[in-house]
Formats: C-alpha cells, structure tokens, sequence
C-alpha cells in the first residue's frame, strides 16, 4: 500500500544544484528518502537506528570510491 507523502518536508543537500538529488524527510519516527526526479514513487523507510548508521558511515567514509 502506497502511503501519501505530500503533506512532508522534503529536504535536498545544500549543494544540490539541480533538480536530480536525493531528498529525506522524516515520517514520525522514521526517515523517508527519494529521487527528486520520481517523487510519484514509494520512497524507501528507514528507522533511526538506520538513519544513524548510514550518516556515521558516510562521515567516517564508508562510501567513498
């Protein structure tokens, strides 16, 4: 089942310069994100849990190339 999620606050990067970036924005308890492009789309959910292991990861660079 598709949730509406026209009623949240999408937030983008600072540095996003166009309109193909990834947005976040919190649902209660937990953290949604979507492409910019496709926001008709579900947008995938996370926890806190799991919101905070990412960040700590890409800060400590995890996901660099």
């Amino acid at each position: 089942m598709t949730m509406p999620t026209e009623h949240l606050r999408w937030r983008r990067a600072k540095r996003c310069a166009s309109n193909t970036c990834v947005e976040v924005a919190m649902d209660g308890e937990q953290y949604l994100i979507r492409d910019s492009k496709r926001p008709e789309i579900e947008p995938l959910r996370f926890t806190g849990a799991e919101w905070a292991a990412f960040l700590a990861g890409a800060r400590e660079g995890d996901f660099d190339f």
